[in-house]
C-alpha cells in the first residue's frame, strides 16, 4: 500500500499545538499532546474497526503511533502493532513489518514447513514401539547384569569367609604336604570364582553391546535428522536475520546481527525488530516522512507474567528495542533522558540513629541507595562522605530509588555481616506504607507471586512460576478514600520490585502504587515508604526499632 494510505490525518484541529523541537526519548517519556491525539484516534479505531478479528480480552497487544510530516508539510501520524495481529502482518491501518515472514508461499514459511516435517519425523521415530522397546531392552539387560554381578560379588564374599574358616580348621588337622595340598585346593576355588567373575562380565558386556547396537539403529537415524534440522534451522535463522536491515534518517541501513554484536546479548533476541517503534521509524525513513514524536500503549488484557494496563502508555523495551533504536535515531535530536539527571540534588538524608557500629537513615524518594551507571550521588556516597573512616560494604539493604524510608548502614565489616545475617534469617521485621491507585476490596491477605528479571526489558520484573524466586508479601488495608487505598505491606522476602509487582499484578492486588512509572502511572513521586523496621542491635543485642513518618 502507498505511504498516503498509512498516513493518517488528524481528525481534530492541531494548529494550536506547538511542534516539539526534539523527538521523543523513547525509553522514558511523557507523551506529547500530538502523540496523545494520535493515540486517541487510534484507540477510537480499535474500538469500532471491522478490519480484523482479535479477542483483546484474552490477549492484549502493544500499539504505537508516530507523528510525522510528509513532503507536502502536512502533519499526520502512522500506527503500528507489535508482533502480528489476528495471525497477519498485513493490515489496512498499520504500517507493515520490517519483514513479513507469514505469507504461505514465501521462503520463510516454506522452509519452516520443512523444519516442521523434520520435527514430525523425529517425533515419530522417538515414539516408535520398536525404538521404545529397544530402550527398555537395554535397561533390562543392564539391570540384570548389575544384579547378577552383585549376586556373584556377595557369593564370593561368603566363599572367601568360608575359605578363611576352612584354612584355620585345616591348619589344626593336617600338616606338611597334606596341609599344602588342602590349601592349594582352597586357592583353586578362589581362582575359579575369579574366572567366573571374568566370564560373567564378558557375557554381559556382549549382551549389553548387542542391545546398544539394536538401539543405535534408531538413535543414529534420530541423531542424523536432528543434525539436518539444526543445520536447516541455522540457515533459516541467518536468512531471517539478513532480512532485518534498519534505516536511520540518513538512509544508512544496519543489520540486526551487527546491531546486537556489541551488546551483552551478542546475538539478536527472538522477535527483535517486531516491536511497534522500529516498524514506525522504518516506514517513515523509507517513505521520506519526518518523525516528530511518538508513543506506545497497551490495549487489552495483560499476559499472566507481565504487568500491562489497558490504554496505558509504555516506553520502548530495553532489551530488543534500545540497540535497534540507538541506530535508527542517530542524527535526530532527542528529548533529554531524565534518568541521567541526578534526582538527589537538593535532598538530604535524615539521620534517625547513629552509634559507632551502625547508622539508620530516612532516605528521600528519588534518591539512589548505591551509585548508578551514570549517577554517583547516593546514600552510599553521602555516608562515605560523612564517615570517611567507615569500612566494609556499608549498605546492608537497598530501597528502590523511587521508594523513600528507612535504611540500615553498617560502619564496619563485622557489623555488616551481623546485620545481613538477620536479614537472611528473616529476623528483621519491616513495614511499608503505600497509597494504591484504586480500591482494594479485602481488608488483609497474603500475596505469593514468584519473580524474575525481564531480560528483554530491564529492570522490569516478571511473575514466573518456572524460573522465578519465591516472593511473599503480607498486607493490611488502613483506609480507603477518594478512590485510593492506603495500605501496609509486610514483605516476608525482599525481591527487586516485590511490593510494586505484588500491588499491580492481576493475581496480586491488581491495584498499582500511585506514581509507579514501571507498573502503574506516573505521578509526582512513588507513594511507597519504608516506614518501620525492628531488629536486634548487632553488638549490644538489644531489641531496637525505628519509625519514619511518610510525607503523604
Amino acid at each position: 500500500m502507498s505511504a498516503l494510505h498509512y498516513f493518517h490525518s488528524f481528525q481534530q484541529k492541531i494548529s494550536d499545538i506547538s511542534i516539539p523541537k526534539k523527538f521523543t526519548y523513547p525509553f522514558y517519556y511523557e507523551p506529547h499532546p500530538l502523540s496523545k491525539l494520535a493515540t486517541a484516534q487510534l484507540q477510537e479505531y480499535l474500538n469500532h474497526q471491522t478490519d480484523f478479528t482479535h479477542d483483546f480480552s484474552e490477549t492484549g497487544k502493544m500499539f504505537g503511533v508516530l507523528v510525522v510530516k510528509n513532503q507536502q508539510n502536512e502533519i499526520g501520524f502512522l500506527a503500528a502493532v507489535s508482533g502480528k495481529l489476528a495471525n497477519s502482518n498485513t493490515h489496512t491501518y498499520f504500517v507493515p513489518p520490517i519483514f513479513d515472514m507469514l505469507p504461505a508461499d514465501g521462503y520463510y514459511k516454506i522452509e519452516e514447513e520443512k523444519l516442521n516435517l523434520l520435527t514430525k519425523k523425529i517425533e515419530t521415530l522417538q515414539n516408535d514401539v520398536a525404538y521404545l522397546q529397544a530402550i527398555e531392552n537395554l535397561k533390562l539387560v543392564q539391570k540384570k547384569a548389575l544384579q547378577e554381578k552383585e549376586d556373584l560379588r556377595l557369593e564370593m564374599i561368603e566363599a572367601k569367609k568360608s575359605r578363611k574358616v576352612k584354612r584355620a580348621e585345616l591348619t589344626t588337622i593336617f600338616s606338611d604336604d597334606i596341609l599344602k595340598e588342602k590349601l592349594t585346593e582352597l586357592d583353586q576355588q578362589s581362582i575359579i570364582y575369579k574366572l567366573k567373575k571374568r566370564d560373567l562380565a564378558t557375557f554381559w558386556e556382549d549382551e549389553i553391546n548387542q542391545k546398544k547396537k539394536e538401539l543405535a539403529v534408531f538413535e543414529n537415524q534420530i541423531h542424523q535428522l536432528k543434525k539436518v534440522r539444526k543445520e536447516q534451522s541455522n540457515t533459516l535463522q541467518q536468512f531471517l536475520f539478513n532480512q532485518y536491515q534498519f534505516l536511520n534518517k540518513e538512509g544508512i541501513a544496519k543489520g540486526v546481527i551487527d546491531i546486537f554484536k556489541d551488546t551483552p546479548l551478542k546475538t539478536p533476541p527472538a522477535a527483535a525488530g517486531e516491536c511497534a517503534a522500529p516498524k514506525l521509524l522504518q516506514y517513515a525513513f523509507t517513505n521520506n516522512l519526518i518523525p516528530i514524536c511518538m508513543a506506545e500503549f497497551w490495549w487489552g488484557n495483560a499476559p499472566n507474567s507481565e504487568i500491562r494496563k489497558h490504554g496505558q502508555f509504555y516506553p520502548a523495551c530495553q532489551g530488543k528495542c534500545k540497540p535497534i533504536l540507538g541506530h535508527m535515531l542517530q542524527g535526530i535530536a532527542l528529548d533529554e533522558n531524565p534518568l541521567l539527571e541526578n534526582p538527589a540534588i537538593g535532598k538530604e538524608l535524615e539521620y534517625l540513629y547513629e552509634d559507632e557500629f551502625m547508622v539508620v537513615v530516612n532516605k528521600p524518594a528519588e534518591f539512589l541507595s548505591v551509585p548508578g551507571k551514570t549517577i554517583n550521588d547516593s546514600v552510599y556516597l553521602r555516608i562515605k562522605q560523612k564517615y570517611p573512616n567507615a569500612t566494609g560494604p556499608l549498605i546492608v539493604h537497598r530501597l528502590d530509588m523511587s521508594t523513600s524510608g528507612i535504611m540500615l548502614i553498617a560502619l564496619d565489616k563485622n557489623t555488616h555481616e551481623k546485620l545481613q545475617s538477620q536479614f537472611i534469617k528473616r529476623q528483621v521485621k519491616k513495614r511499608y506504607l503505600a497509597l494504591l491507585d484504586g480500591i482494594v476490596k479485602d481488608d488483609k491477605g497474603t500475596i505469593e507471586l514468584p519473580l524474575r528479571l525481564d531480560i528483554d526489558d530491564r529492570p522490569r520484573q516478571l511473575v514466573c512460576y518456572e524460573h522465578g524466586k519465591p516472593a511473599k508479601t503480607l498486607w493490611k488495608v488502613i483506609n480507603r478514600t477518594n478512590n485510593k487505598t492506603r495500605i501496609y505491606f509486610y514483605p516476608v522476602t525482599g525481591r527487586t520490585h516485590q511490593l510494586r509487582v505484588h500491588a499491580s499484578h492481576l493475581n496480586g492486588l491488581n491495584t498499582p502504587i500511585v506514581g509507579d512509572d514501571l507498573y502503574g502511572s506516573k505521578s509526582n513521586r512513588l507513594y511507597l515508604h519504608a516506614e518501620h523496621i525492628s531488629l536486634t542491635h548487632p553488638v549490644t543485642k538489644e531489641k531496637i526499632e525505628f519509625k519514619a513518618k511518610a510525607n503523604f
